[in-house]
């Protein structure tokens, strides 16, 4: 089973920049999600996991809210990346390797889980280190 080209663009573009699909789907009107919530984890979520599934815990990490628009993530084809770097808060205690990345819809808490991958190279978090996630950081919808 595979989804179209054109399909898996628009998905993408809905999902990250609320960008209507013509007959089929529109961004909600009356509340719609203006952000997604870009998360550090220092094991693989899953598919079954949520926002908070082996999530980073260092002194002073949170998650980093990334605008659902077109200034917010780029989208070629059916590829979606940060516009600009995504940094986390510096650590200012505890050490950890950020190794998987997740985007959903809640500042804190459980949240919905969109999509989750790993980083490479892994991000060895101590105090002082900024983790930052670069625009070439990808996500593909295949």
């Amino acid at each position: 089973m595979s989804k179209g080209n054109t399909w898996e663009n628009d998905f993408v573009k809905l999902t990250f920049q609320a960008t209507a699909i013509a007959n089929i789907a529109d961004n909600a009107a009356t509340a719609p999600l203006t952000n997604l919530y870009v998360s550090l984890h220092t094991a693989d979520p899953g598919e079954a996991g949520s926002q908070t599934t082996s999530e980073c815990a260092y002194t002073s990490y949170a998650r980093v809210a990334v605008a659902r628009t077109s200034g917010g993530w780029t989208v070629t084809n059916n590829s979606v990346s940060p516009a600009a770097n995504i940094d986390f808060p510096q650590a200012t205690g505890g050490s950890e390797t950020a190794t998987h990345f997740a985007v959903g819809t809640a500042s804190t808490g459980a949240g919905k889980l969109l999509y989750s991958g790993t980083i490479t190279p892994t991000i060895a978090i101590a105090n002082g280190v900024t983790p930052r996630l670069t625009t070439s950081s990808a996500i593909t919808e295949d």
